[in-house]
């Protein structure tokens, strides 16, 4: 069956009479957008003052959005949603690392994570971020396609070695690792790498997956092309699909610089893109695994309708649909309600670490036409039938 993304019963049925009323609370505040980019602009001087905010931070947003400080306090986490068919992708939240040190010690926490995963029953995946492992400096002049000098060539040496490190240990364990996209003008090097590691440990399923961002006008391009190398290398591709995470940046950038943006020219690009996407993983689904990242219901609903119109088995373990922790509840639980694979992303690590990320989550929602309207109505809703 087709789910139903407005039963609310089934969508917060995890969350108990005191967690959904802080809920409405949260996204009643994000709803102002004057009021959410004061707080983050307070927050941001709090912390550069060393003010005692950290509280505050983890009581609200970071209670919300994140699995816990600790991988043990996110495995918790997953398996409260684990009962009800959700399953995790642990995703170590901390951004930002600029040292040689930090990126080296990055790699065991990684590893530690997918050996952590693959003793449970309901994580399937990690996801990281290549800026966890490499200088943003590097990335962007591998780009350009600037020529290495001796020490540069050593520290990319180094960053496909962090990488292949975890992506073995993936392998080994049968975890999925996603490789989250970057900005655009870092991006190459990227996919280049990711492309490698796919090649490397996709010869019988996809272990790897590489980030395409349809609001980006060439990655259905990519895309395409991508699953023709992997099919004449004999690989299976691994296709996350996203809408995109920098679309404010790549449009400034642009324009201060001077070239065409490569941003889509409006949503409904975007959304034809992400949907043509997704409809052409679905009918390669022999030679590629597809993730379908979105809160977007009318794109989650076609690739559901697709699925059962195409004897496509809804628990087929080529096709997952997912969404953030903390945000689209309706479509997580009533797709996992119905028997499709679903996954969570669940950020962990200390708190004042992963404030970058609970910064972009709070400008999400009050940026992203009626995100948090319907986050709010939705929870109202469950309110309402409750009876609290």
């Amino acid at each position: 069956m087709l789910p139903e993304f407005d039963n609310t019963e089934v969508a917060f049925q995890y969350r108990s009479d005191k967690e959904l009323k802080h809920a409405r609370f949260l996204f009643s505040s994000m709803g102002s957008p004057t009021l959410t980019n004061v707080g983050i602009k307070m927050t941001k001087i709090a912390l550069s003052m060393h003010l005692p905010v950290k509280s505050i931070i983890k009581s609200t947003l970071f209670d919300h959005f994140c699995g816990g400080e600790t991988m043990e306090d996110a495995a918790k986490t997953a398996a409260v949603i684990g009962k009800y068919g959700i399953n995790t992708i642990l995703d170590y939240g901390v951004e930002g690392k600029e040292s040689e040190l930090d990126f080296d010690k990055a790699v065991p926490e990684f590893i530690k994570a997918i050996k952590y995963a693959a003793s449970g029953k309901n994580i399937p995946f990690i996801s990281l971020k290549v800026t966890g492992f490499a200088y943003f400096s590097l990335l962007e002049k591998i780009h350009s396609g600037a020529v290495l000098n001796t020490e540069e060539t050593a520290a990319w040496k180094r960053v496909y070695d962090r990488i292949d490190q975890v992506c073995k240990a993936a392998f080994d364990n049968n975890i999925m690792v996603l490789v989250d996209a970057e900005e655009s003008w870092i991006q190459k090097p990227v996919d280049e790498l990711t492309d490698k590691m796919m090649e490397r440990y996709n010869k019988t399923k996809a272990i790897v997956f590489n980030t395409f961002q349809l609001y980006r006008h060439d990655r259905l391009v990519f895309l395409k092309e991508s699953y023709k190398v992997a099919s004449a290398k004999g690989y299976q591709l691994g296709a996350k699909l996203v809408r995109g995470a920098y679309m404010e940046k790549e449009r400034a950038r642009a324009a201060e610089k001077g070239y065409p943006s490569p941003i889509q020219p409006n949503k409904e690009a975007t959304d034809k893109d992400y949907d043509e996407a997704t409809l052409f993983c679905l009918q390669h689904l022999d030679g590629l695994y597809l993730f379908i990242g979105t809160h977007n219901e009318a794109s989650c609903l076609k690739a559901a309708k697709y699925m059962l119109d195409n004897n496509i088995p809804v628990n087929t373990e080529k096709v997952f649909f997912s969404q953030l922790y903390g945000m689209s509840d309706n479509i997580s639980f009533n797709l996992a309600h119905e028997g499709y694979h679903v996954a969570k992303y669940l950020p962990y690590g200390p708190v004042k670490d992963v404030i970058p990320y609970l910064m972009r989550r709070a400008q999400e929602n009050t940026s992203v036409a009626g995100q948090t309207g319907r986050e709010l109505s939705l929870i109202n809703k469950e309110i309402t039938r409750r009876g609290i």
